[in-house]
């Protein structure tokens, strides 16, 4: 039904002009529809990529959680801010003792990896609760990066990332905030400490899942952490 009335509306539209009895307050009416068209076109087409989705025997993400960021991949993509069709999805609403990061491929609607991954040591104990951009705060950034290239740092291989959110994850380069392995994320951690190990601000993951899923996702590709804290008409806002 979608798909039959949205090109009458954009006929509609383009008729303004020609007839003199058509005033600008059904012009508006008309364009907010195409606007609610589009978002209800937008949202169908999220929930059919969701309902697809090759869990490659891992557990899904939340529908709600996998809608925002995926609204924000086809933005991104749209600028070409973004390059590949992958999507990395943190979920810090979750407990850090649950695997909370997904590595999705959008070209063949696969998970491709799901893993523990850290929170910054001032972001909270088991769960994370307070975010920030600020230099030496030890704590998480939340919303929508870019990855850069891998490096060779203290922690191995590892990779920087761009926050596209001015004021809430855009120092992330300058932070030395980027994606590397560590030996606090980790089952066994978890088991001695009935949490997971907290980074100083970096999304940390397990050692041996590191330089499988940097290759994977270096160089332009769109990583997006979640909290329920935000939304995501925020992010379209402040997105670069």
């Amino acid at each position: 039904m979608i798909y039959k009335i949205y090109p009458l509306l954009v006929v509609m539209l383009l008729s303004f002009g020609k007839d003199s009895n058509n005033t600008p307050e059904i012009k508006k009416t008309a364009i907010k529809t195409i606007a609610k068209v589009e978002k209800l076109t937008v949202e169908a087409k999220i929930e059919s990529v969701y309902n697809t989705l090759n869990s490659n025997n891992f557990k899904l993400p939340e529908l709600r959680t996998f809608s925002e960021a995926l609204k924000g991949f086809y933005l991104l993509k749209e600028r070409g801010i973004i390059q590949k069709n992958i999507l990395t999805l943190i979920d810090f609403s979750l407990s850090s003792n649950a695997k909370r990061l997904w590595v999705i491929d959008l070209t063949t609607n696969t998970i491709l990896f799901n893993s523990l991954v850290a929170h910054g040591r001032n972001t909270g104990e088991e769960f994370a609760s307070t975010f920030s951009n600020s230099n030496s705060s030890f704590k998480s950034s939340l919303g929508f990066y870019a990855t850069g290239e891998i490096y060779q740092g203290k922690h191995g291989a590892s990779l920087r990332l761009d926050g596209l959110e001015n004021g809430v994850n855009d120092n992330a380069r300058e932070r030395g905030v980027v994606m590397h392995g560590a030996d606090y994320v980790s089952e066994s951690f978890i088991r001695g400490n009935k949490r997971l190990g907290r980074s100083q601000g970096c999304p940390a993951i397990p050692v041996e899942l590191t330089d499988e899923i940097i290759q994977v996702i270096k160089d332009k590709s769109c990583l997006y952490i979640y909290h329920p804290s935000r939304s995501f008409a925020m992010e379209e806002k402040l997105i670069s």
